[in-house]
Parts: structure tokens; C-alpha cells; sequence
């Protein structure tokens, strides 16, 4: 068993792990000694637990951008519905450089892919040529984003 870490089924976090993600989700650039200070462990079982966390993929520390403030001006959520192995075309959707996240579905989709686009016309190839064209894509529903209203990571860690 990993220290912070335990694998039943499903990644579970202990409690010193846990308050690390949720001062990560609070502030990704906080220093280790201030999240030491804060969790009431070394730096460096901080340091350790963090890059733990990263290695598991149970985390990621990255800059979250607002897309049209950084040139990608038409964001859009694809429904997918495959006449395939859904998995094995979530993996292939996956690849595409726009794609954001892929999520498997229950209902009227098969997946749910969300897409970052510079403009229309960008969209516009990506949906005609590159994502219909993958095998095992039956058909599709875009949905543009107008205005993006929420956007957290906070949520904690249970």
C-alpha cells in the first residue's frame, strides 16, 4: 500500500491526503512548506505525497485558462453515439488535440466530448473531418457553448 494511497476497488485518500487536494484545489502554486505548515507534516512528506498524487494521476497541477481569453474562441459539447465499442471510441476521440475530456455516457449518448476550438470554421473541420470520420462514430449532436457561467475545481476530496 502507498503511504496516502490505498487501492480497494478505487483510489481512497487518507486524511493528510486528502487536506493536501483540497489546499492544491485552493491554491496549486502554494509552496510545500505552506501546505506542510497547513496539514501538519514535513515538507518533504509533502513534497512525496504531491508527486504521489501526480504519479497515481489522482491529481494534476496545471493552469486553468479561460479558453476565448487565450485565442480558442468556440468551445462545444459533442454527443456521440457509436455503433461500436464505446470504449474503444472514447480512447480514439481521446487522441484529438481539441478534445478536452471524454465521458462515457448512459442515455441518449454514448459519450459526452468536450471540444476547444479557435473558431467556427475550426469546429466546423474537426466535426466533418477528423471526429465523424473516426470508426465506430454513428452520429452526432453539437452543442456550442454561448457563455460560460461556472467553471470550479474545488470540490474537495472525499
Amino acid at each position: 500500500m502507498t503511504e496516502g494511497i490505498r487501492n480497494g476497488g478505487r483510489d481512497v485518500l487518507d486524511e493528510p491526503s486528502k487536506a493536501i487536494v483540497a489546499h492544491l484545489q485552493r491554491d496549486g502554486r502554494a509552496s510545500y512548506s505552506a501546505i506542510a505548515r497547513d496539514v501538519g507534516l514535513s515538507e518533504a512528506a509533502v513534497r512525496q505525497r504531491v508527486q504521489r498524487l501526480i504519479d497515481a494521476e489522482i491529481v494534476q497541477i496545471v493552469a486553468v485558462t479561460d479558453p476565448a481569453q487565450v485565442g480558442f474562441h468556440r468551445q462545444a459539447m459533442v454527443g456521440v453515439v457509436t455503433d461500436g465499442d464505446a470504449l474503444t471510441v472514447a480512447d480514439a476521440l481521446a487522441e484529438l488535440p481539441e478534445v478536452a475530456y471524454v465521458v462515457v455516457t448512459a442515455g441518449r449518448f454514448d459519450l459526452l466530448v468536450e471540444v476547444v476550438c479557435e473558431d467556427d470554421d475550426h469546429l466546423l473541420d474537426l466535426l466533418v473531418n477528423r471526429l465523424r470520420g473516426v470508426d465506430g462514430v454513428s452520429h452526432t449532436e453539437t452543442f456550442n457553448y454561448l457563455k460560460l457561467t461556472k467553471q470550479r475545481y474545488d470540490w474537495g476530496a472525499r
